[in-house]
């Protein structure tokens, strides 16, 4: 996850990925900037006071950065005239059902030419396109983050997480005889769950580089088209939780960092994650919204869009279900009259 630091006056993110280009596109300066304020953008737009899940704090603080707006710059080209304040309305609840980051993501973009599951597909293969054309060394920093998120080391964490998850992809067309085997196992004595972790850890896939990581990403919880089911393993520092078996294959790959990395780097437009974070998360009013910023590996052309997050408190890091934020632009005011500079 990109590491952010906040002030009323900038924010500065790093990524655990290559930088962005250090030169702005030359068409940068006839960049058509789009107006998105228009009738499709209304229909979507939800007043905070209606948000479901949110305390006062964080409703009082989103609707100060309605009013006021934020003020974008091109990261590359801060003194540039052409900056953009955007005031930020909710854009409406989307389905939990593991593909909220595209689904939100359709929506906050306004791309009602593409579906969420098309923005999966690209978003893959942006990913599988890069990571092709990457040296050994930036391919070991992906793999090595990709390890740490979905097959991490049960030895260590617990300080932080009092449940980890390991993934692994079992295709469909081997589940009949990944069930045999497990029965074998459980007829001569072994507890089912215990059964089923030694066989899916032995005979399935592990999300745990790149090329794992691609297919695991392209899951989208869809019986017809899915090529593999994912299989969760839960653990505490006890030893197995409970194994999720996803026997109906609904369960979709979770939109992650790299993800969202992907689509800005597909779309040429950076996107920056809104978390809000509750009186669980221990911060006083002023902090509890925070602007994670995700830049793509290549130039900018297009304006930022934003997601929304409703954090549960800082073990769980904003939870994991996306909502879409639709981005006013309005005019430019003065550094000091906006909520925050971006």
């Amino acid at each position: 996850m990109g590491k952010l630091l906040c002030d009323s006056t900038a924010v500065v993110a790093e990524t655990a990925f290559q930088p962005p280009s250090p030169s702005p596109s030359p068409a940068l300066a006839e960049l058509h900037w789009r107006d998105s304020t228009n009738d499709a953008s209304i229909e979507y737009q939800t007043a905070w006071d209606d948000v479901n899940g949110l305390e006062d704090q964080q409703k009082r603080h989103l609707q100060k950065l309605h009013a006021k707006g934020v003020l974008w710059k091109h990261p590359n080209d801060k003194d540039s005239p052409r900056s953009v304040v955007f005031r930020l309305s909710h854009g409406g609840e989307v389905s939990a059902d593991g593909n909220c980051l595209f689904t939100a993501s359709q929506k906050a973009m306004m791309a009602r030419e593409i579906d969420a599951r098309e923005l999966r597909r690209r978003t893959v293969r942006r990913f599988t396109e890069d990571y092709g054309s990457a040296n050994e060394k930036e391919k070991e920093t992906i793999d090595e983050a990709i390890k740490h998120m979905y097959s991490p080391d049960l030895k260590n964490g617990w300080g932080i997480h009092v449940v980890q998850e390991v993934k692994l992809l079992a295709k469909k067309s081997d589940r009949v005889a990944l069930d045999a085997s497990i029965d074998e196992l459980v007829q001569i004595g072994m507890q089912r769950e215990l059964a089923a972790e030694s066989i899916y850890k032995e005979r399935c896939i592990g999300v745990n580089d790149g090329i794992s990581w691609a297919k695991y990403m392209a899951t989208c919880g869809s019986p017809e088209d899915d090529e593999y089911d994912i299989i969760t393993l839960q653990y505490t520092e006890e030893g197995l939780l409970s194994v999720d078996e996803n026997r109906q294959g609904h369960a979709a790959a979770f939109g992650d960092d790299i993800a969202i990395e992907c689509l800005a780097t597909e779309f040429k437009r950076e996107i920056f994650v809104v978390q809000a974070h509750g009186s669980d998360a221990m911060v006083d009013e002023e902090n509890c919204v925070f602007f994670l910023p995700h830049r793509p590996r290549s130039e900018i052309c297009e304006l930022p869009f934003f997601l929304f997050m409703k954090g549960t408190g800082w073990c769980g890091a904003g939870a994991d279900h996306y909502e879409p934020l639709i981005a006013h632009p309005s005019s430019f005011v003065s550094n000091e009259k906006v909520a925050l500079v971006l």
